[in-house]
């Protein structure tokens, strides 16, 4: 029989890249307060009683809990909100894992640290910055301090899911370009490191089947920042003949992204490396086939849909 696991808070683009590697191969329960696909079932594990409820009825053999709040203004705006979401439910989390004596996996973020350092590895301290950063980092904590087994991945800047479940940085370029936009702004006091979410899942897959248990960094490999990640979907895209990039500092966005950011968020996968487990790619080759796959369709439905717009405003001859 295949082991059991179960996934809170599935709906987002982890869950979809957790869904996609892990589902041939085990029997998977996905939960989401947003049931976005056929594969989804309803659950808010800010509930407590009905988080149990599910979880006994599933009796599964890992727990990954893997939703958060992670809009960073909206966490600023409403504090309550985002300890509930990413820290007390987290706590519920620890506690239904250890009462059924199952590993569990936690997601956090490399957006814990202040980025007075130019990289983090494994051990370095957190100094969270905002109230995202803290009610994250606050969950990490809880997870290492209570949980019996358990994995907690720092993710960094995550792309993967598509343009239906991708709200980061990607595909908000993206969505510019294929709107017409040929000048972007793009800030240049912003460093991290790219995860791709199937790579991720994949290196999540190998820890946990080999019982490496503990914290671990996972992020692609290279370094990197908002403006030269800009460049490469542009690049890649085949626009830079027509596209020119701004570069503009974090002010310039004050208005609409007010919560505090650290200034580098790159991260070392140094406990991988140690353990000859870290099999995630470059950037680079990650976001070209992340690109590839998921936006291949997108883009040509966009482009089709331009084509016909342009004909319908032609005058009739």
């Amino acid at each position: 029989m295949k082991k059991r696991i179960y996934i809170a808070g599935a709906g987002g683009m982890l869950g979809e890249a957790l869904h996609r590697i892990f589902k041939d191969d085990y029997e998977l329960r996905c939960t989401d307060k947003d049931v976005n696909a056929g594969w989804l079932e309803f659950l808010d594990f800010r509930n407590f009683e009905s988080y149990r409820e599910d979880l006994y009825n599933f009796k599964p053999d890992y727990l990954f809990h893997i939703g958060a709040l992670t809009d960073l203004e909206e966490c600023e705006q409403e504090p309550d909100n985002a300890y509930l979401t990413n820290t007390t439910s987290v706590e519920n989390a620890v506690l239904l894992a250890n009462q059924l004596n199952i590993p569990m996996l936690y997601i956090s973020t490399a957006g814990i640290f202040d980025g007075k350092k130019d990289f983090y590895d494994d051990w370095d301290e957190p100094n969270p910055l905002g109230h995202y950063a803290r009610s994250k980092y606050m969950g990490e904590r809880y997870v290492r301090e209570n949980a019996k087994r358990y994995i907690i991945c720092r993710a960094g800047w995550m792309m993967g899911g598509g343009p239906e479940k991708d709200k980061k940085f990607i595909n908000k370029i993206i969505k510019q370009l294929v709107s017409g936009k040929r000048d972007l702004y793009v800030v240049n006091d912003k460093d991290g490191t790219p995860t791709y979410t199937v790579d991720f899942a994949k290196n999540v897959k190998l820890l946990m089947e080999n019982e490496y248990w503990g914290l671990y960094n996972l992020v692609c490999r290279g370094e990197t920042s908002r403006s030269e990640v800009a460049e490469e979907i542009v690049n890649i895209l085949g626009l830079h003949s027509e596209v020119t990039i701004h570069e503009v500092t974090s002010d310039y966005f004050k208005d609409t992204y007010f919560a505090p950011r650290p200034p580098s968020e790159r991260l070392i996968n140094k406990k991988l490396e140690l353990r000859n487990l870290n099999i995630m790619r470059d950037w680079k080759v990650a976001l070209r086939e992340y690109i590839a796959e998921y936006f291949t369709e997108y883009l040509e439905d966009k482009i089709q849909m331009a084509k016909e717009a342009d004909i319908a405003l032609k005058p009739a001859v």
